[in-house]
């Protein structure tokens, strides 16, 4: 019985962060702001005034003076990203080159926000899933515009029996992308809510600190790496004229 009421009363101490904040109604309908579109709120807003930092700076940059810490800190972003992209899809690397790091700062930002103490928005389905469905759509405008009809007898290849199949395989790619993203970030997220819920407060000073570098930082760069190239690879094959 003290072991079953000590769990008890340690498991009302875990907080996952997800909260219901405001309720209202919509078409007859129960609708939630969560805490995880505050995060997201959170996220956009620290993204556009970044980028509204570094244009105006740039913007009134003297391309003849030596580049400040700043500066050079923007430039290897850029520079990372682009070579990335330029590795991965070649010849269609400058058409995609601003999707690309769009995705990559947003998801990159999103994963590593519990480290800021916030519940990291891609923890959350609702998140990962539009964003697959983005690349799904983005794969598929691009195979239809390059491959014209034979977007679509594709499918029929190598014969038209694998029709089925080749459906199930196109569905499959914004779901296994989203659900790869959102499982390992959640997975982060519910294993540090354990610790800081669970241990004891003379464990958690310093052992924490370990652990957000392995599933914010480590996890949460190798998931955006993953995303991103996956979706270079995915519209890439599209695009191949083999």
């Amino acid at each position: 019985m003290a072991v079953s009421h000590l769990l008890a009363t340690s498991s009302e101490n875990v907080d996952f962060m997800v909260h219901g904040l405001l309720k209202y109604r919509l078409f007859g309908q129960d609708l939630w702001i969560t805490t995880t579109h505050v995060s997201i709120l959170i996220v956009m807003l620290l993204l556009i005034i970044f980028f509204i930092v570094v244009h105006r700076k740039m913007k009134k940059k003297d391309p003849n003076e030596v580049p400040g810490g700043f500066q050079n800190v923007v430039e290897l972003i850029v520079e990372m990203v682009d070579g990335l992209v330029s590795a991965n899809m070649g010849k269609n690397a400058k058409k995609f080159a601003n999707y690309i790091g769009t995705i990559f700062i947003f998801i990159l930002i999103s994963n590593i926000s519990g480290l800021f103490g916030i519940r990291p928005p891609t923890a959350d389905y609702g998140v990962t899933l539009p964003l697959a469905l983005i690349t799904f759509v983005m794969i598929h405008y691009n195979d239809i515009k390059h491959n014209r009809s034979g977007a679509f007898t594709s499918l029929l290849e190598p014969i038209p029996l694998f029709l089925p199949i080749n459906l199930i395989g196109e569905v499959a790619v914004p779901i296994s992308m989203s659900l790869r993203l959102f499982s390992n970030i959640l997975s982060g997220t519910v294993m540090m809510a354990l610790v800081y819920g669970l241990l004891p407060i003379f464990v958690k000073i310093g052992i924490p600190a370990f652990l957000h570098i392995y599933f914010d930082l480590f996890a949460g760069a190798i998931q955006t790496y993953v995303f991103c190239m996956l979706t270079m690879v995915y519209i890439n094959d599209k695009l191949s004229d083999e």
